[in-house]
């Protein structure tokens, strides 16, 4: 009985040094960061974030009605909103993952390069996505609002959807041939 009591102190000892450099992963943004290297980065609820040449070795999350202005940012993982007032992503930014932007406000995504998909769904205000490279697929679904395409260069299929009332209308964009990596 003492062993197991022994071993239980040990691991609940250990589990409190452990736990507080796990949470030392996640960078909480409230202002702006330049061009440095962080792990993952959240933007809190109602928080502003600006990133300028910043390098994000996993995922950012930007929670409620918070806005992230990203320029030249170099992104492992992916950019995910939910509820966000704004979501700005530009400047010869690359995103490693996808670009999700879900039930959030407006949102621009501009001359940058996404590996994985471009997903709006279901946001409420003014929508952009010009000038992109684009890994993956281009969806949108359930906007009020979009404002226009550009001259997307997708890897993938480009889906749309928009609901106007009752009834939704979808259209199919055309599949664009890859370019050549030297011919930028």
């Amino acid at each position: 009985m003492r062993r197991i009591a022994a071993v239980f102190a040990m691991v609940v000892g250990l589990g409190a040094i452990v736990a507080p450099s796990a949470l030392a992963d996640e960078y909480v943004c409230r202002g702006s960061v330049g061009a440095r290297t962080v792990d993952n980065l959240k933007v809190p609820d109602g928080a502003s974030c600006v990133l300028d040449g910043t390098i994000v070795q996993g995922t950012i999350k930007v929670e409620t009605n918070a806005t992230l202005r990203a320029t030249g940012v170099q992104v492992d993982g992916n950019v995910q909103a939910e509820d966000a007032m704004l979501v700005v992503v530009r400047g010869r930014s690359k995103v490693g993952g996808s670009v999700q932007i879900v039930q959030g406000d407006a949102a621009r995504v501009l001359r940058t390069r996404v590996i994985g998909d471009i997903l709006y769904d279901e946001n409420s205000r003014a929508l952009k996505a010009n000038y992109n490279r684009i890994g993956g697929n281009r969806q949108q679904a359930g906007q009020r609002h979009f404002d226009s395409c550009g001259e997307q260069q997708p890897c993938g299929d480009l889906f749309c959807e928009r609901r106007i009332g009752r009834r939704a209308r979808r259209g199919f964009g055309r599949r664009l041939p890859r370019r050549a990596v030297g011919s930028e």
